[in-house]
């Protein structure tokens, strides 16, 4: 049998190299979702866990005082993250509520990017942030007065910085003692820390920096954990499209050769020797391809991470270890699926007696019980498993009812994927009319070519249908948190009457709006507040204006600019003689103007005068710039600039991030689609060379030959496409229900149709593309040569 071995690999040396092009595409998109993956959790600890990234462990849980205490006892081991909000004096103006941060001590504990100047080092120095230095032209060597009372000091600005992350993120940075000059209104709630923690207090949680970063995150998306999920539901994809790919290709591959099967029966070989001679073959395919897989896989996920660097610098992909796991897990899955891939084939041979085996094969009849009964339980089975996952947010539910179900479409496939061609192809001509009987004669082998396209488009529709949700409703976040992207209030005088004429023709601004109201004296505040009404902010909002809609007796602060003021509080409003008892709601996301109800200000004002401008940028609008020029607006009107683009930034970073890792993933997924039907019809043309001979013979031309082969691809193609794109949209559904209504409270499903045409048209394309070096072989076949092929 080693000689038949051997030969058999001789022989068949075109069949194998598409089997091991199959096993090699599967083991790479293994190993690249390893990579990119890393590079996403990578990027992540780079951005939103820059303050820990460098730390062995991040102690939480213990208070305000117990993070004083362990800071002062750890030293320089030790960064705390905290923050105090502060009233800062820059040249004359005044910037309530700005966030005092700590520096750390130890320069690798530093999150914090020095863009100018130098880290302080001591009591009376500070680094400012870049957003606040350029929309307060603040520059290295002013001096900056922080605090109010007997706490304020004049701090010297020594240094410019960039900081990526939104957990520790403040406009000013000073040093930690210098912080503790504050310590009345500091707020601390973790330290990282190098080495040894030492003794804690009881409370006290002391994690890796990994585990505090997705804790954090996950605690933002309502407890689910996005970055998981998405590795979850790939490396099932990659499971299930590995197995697929190989599976299908091997089936045609085998499928060929049950004849050579039977013939060595026939001559004295024994069923084990024959499934022996299977296993060797499928091994030696199996452990080559593999390795070239892992190899191929390891060049593509670096190049990947690289280009999506270059094409997306603000969502960057971190710097990723070799996945030794995703590695090891890629090369078994190509070696265990390849050999029983390539064993099932011949259970029907070494069942049967080798002269029967030699006998011509009809078709198995695909509507028979046999062949509905295990799909029908498998597509009832996973309905019934998608149906838990929406009922309890279970993704491991989702999944295992997503490929129930999917493998029960697919068993379906020789009775719909037929009876949809012959729909498509009725109107075509006879060129078409031939290509539809061709695809439909055998309907198992037209399942199998289309399987690769169907799992591609359907994990298309759905990752895309996913994204456009997901991006729906973090805009509905963002409307709720961030409604107005900037705005100039009045710091103590009205503005100017035409500052909003000015805004509006600020580069980057989209729209603008004047408020008006008038300046106010509330209990429990020590400054008169600006208190306007707001009817028109829908124009401007990205909630639609529903924060500045307030009910008669209430008055809504920004509870990032009025920290003292707690909800349903009662406060006293006076203007002038006139006074009004308002009940307290708050919000977040406009500024230090105070909004009441239209008729609350009527009541307190008969001429309300321009007090803010509220302002929604454009699209694309470069944030930083935008900023900086609205500065410059502001300081002759006497407004202060508050700004909602820098937090929006942040928070971006993770969608982003993950939208990045999708789009990577993608590609390679589809990659292998393309290559999967294109590998599959390829065999198909190889096992239907005597059928094209016929039809040469019987005076089909070359050029009418290869026009047949592409109509059948591209029928192949559009059935598969159209039927991905229905499963697809069902899939996003599924997952929309499961997990993206508990991430995000706003989110609605949206279909991006447009995107979802330009998919169908690509798909056509990929099946043409596909089918032309198969075409361009058969056509080279002449009649006479093709009718002599066994």
């Amino acid at each position: 049998m080693r000689t038949v071995f051997v030969a058999s690999l001789r022989t068949h040396l075109r069949r194998y190299v598409a089997a091991a092009v199959a096993v090699t595409v599967a083991v790479a998109f293994v190993v690249v979702i390893g990579l990119l993956t890393a590079g996403a959790r990578a990027g992540l600890m780079d951005g939103f866990g820059a303050p820990f990234r460098n730390a062995d462990h991040v102690v939480s849980g213990m208070g305000t005082a117990g993070t004083i205490a362990l800071a002062d006892r750890l030293g320089p081991n030790a960064s705390p993250i905290g923050r105090a909000e502060l009233l800062m004096r820059v040249d004359g103006g005044v910037l309530p509520g700005t966030v005092v941060g700590p520096i750390a001590t130890t320069p690798e504990l530093r999150w914090q990017t020095l863009t100018a100047g130098h880290f302080p080092t001591g009591l009376g120095e500070a680094v400012v942030d870049v957003w606040v230095a350029q929309s307060r032209e603040i520059a290295v060597g002013d001096r900056v007065r922080i605090g109010e009372g007997a706490t304020a000091a004049e701090i010297d600005v020594v240094g410019i910085v960039r900081a990526p992350s939104t957990p520790g993120q403040a406009s000013v940075y000073v040093t930690w003692p210098q912080l503790l000059h504050w310590r009345d209104q500091l707020d601390a709630n973790a330290v990282a820390v190098r080495g040894d923690v030492g003794e804690l207090p009881d409370g006290a949680t002391v994690q890796s920096p990994e585990e505090y970063v997705n804790k954090r995150r996950t605690s933002v998306n309502n407890g689910v954990d996005a970055l998981s999920v998405l590795l979850l539901v790939f490396a099932g994809i990659a499971l299930f499209v590995s197995a697929l790919v190989i599976a299908n290709t091997f089936a045609v591959l085998f499928a060929q050769r049950l004849r050579d099967f039977a013939l060595l029966r026939c001559v004295g070989a024994t069923r084990r020797q024959v499934v022996r001679s299977v296993r060797r073959e499928a091994v030696a395919v199996g452990v080559l391809a593999s390795l070239a897989g892992i190899l191929v896989g390891v060049g593509l996920g670096y190049g990947l991470i690289a280009l999506i660097n270059a094409l997306a610098p603000a969502a960057p992909m971190g710097a990723a270890g070799l996945p030794a796991r995703w590695l090891l897990g890629g090369f078994v899955v190509g070696v265990v699926v390849t050999m029983v891939a390539s064993w099932l084939p011949t259970r029907r041979v070494t069942r049967v007696s080798p002269l029967a085996a030699l006998r011509p094969d009809a078709t198995v009849d695909v509507d028979t019980k046999t062949g509905t009964t295990p799909a029908s339980v498998l597509l009832v089975t996973g309905l019934v498993l998608l149906a838990v996952a929406m009922s309890r947010n279970s993704t491991a539910f989702m999944l295992a009812g997503g490929g129930s179900a999917f493998v029960g479409v697919l068993l379906f496939g020789p009775v719909l994927v037929p009876r949809l061609i012959r729909i498509l192809g009725a109107p075509l001509g006879p060129t078409g009319r031939l290509a539809t009987a061709n695809a439909v004669r055998n309907p198992r082998r037209t399942a199998t070519t289309t399987a690769s396209l169907l799992v591609g488009v359907t994990l298309t529709t759905a990752v895309l249908t996913g994204l456009a949700t997901t991006r729906a409703g973090v805009e509905g976040k963002r409307g709720t948190q961030h409604p107005v992207d900037a705005a100039l209030t009045a710091a103590g005088k009205p503005v100017t009457t035409d500052l909003v004429d000015r805004a509006r023709r600020v580069p980057g601004v989209e729209r603008a709006i004047a408020v008006t109201g008038a300046m106010a004296e509330v209990t429990g505040l020590d400054r008169p507040v600006p208190v306007v009404a707001a009817p028109e902010a829908d124009e401007v909002a990205r909630d639609g204006g529903a924060f500045a809609r307030v009910e008669p007796g209430q008055i809504r602060f920004d509870r990032t600019a009025y920290a003292k003021v707690e909800a349903g509080d009662r406060v006293t409003v006076r203007v002038g003689d006139r006074r009004a008892e308002l009940r307290v709601v708050v919000g977040t996301g406009w500024g230090s103007a105070v909004v009441v109800a239209p008729g609350t200000l009527a009541s307190l004002t008969d001429a309300p005068e321009p007090l803010a401008v509220w302002i929604r940028a454009s699209a694309g609008a470069d944030a930083t710039t935008l900023v900086g020029r609205l500065d410059d607006l502001a300081d002759p009107a006497g407004a202060n600039v508050t700004n909602q683009l820098q937090a929006w930034e942040s928070e971006q970073q993770e969608l982003r991030t993950l939208t990045w890792l999708v789009l990577g993933l993608l590609s390679v997924a589809v990659v292998i689609a393309v290559v999967g039907i294109a590998n599959t019809l390829g065999l198909s043309v190889l096992e239907r060379a005597r059928e094209h001979a016929m039809l040469r013979a019987l005076g089909l031309t070359r050029r009418q030959l290869r026009r047949m082969l592409a109509a059948e691809a591209v029928l192949l193609s559009v059935v598969a496409t159209l039927l991905g794109t229905v499963i697809g949209v069902g899939f996003a559904w599924v997952g929309y229900e499961t997990f993206a209504t508990r991430a995000l409270s706003d989110a609605t499903m949206r279909v991006p149709w447009l995107s979802l045409g330009v998919v169908v048209l690509v798909a056509g394309l990929a099946g043409l593309l596909a089918s032309v070096l198969p075409a361009r072989r058969a056509a080279r076949v002449t009649p006479a040569a093709g009718l002599s092929l066994d």
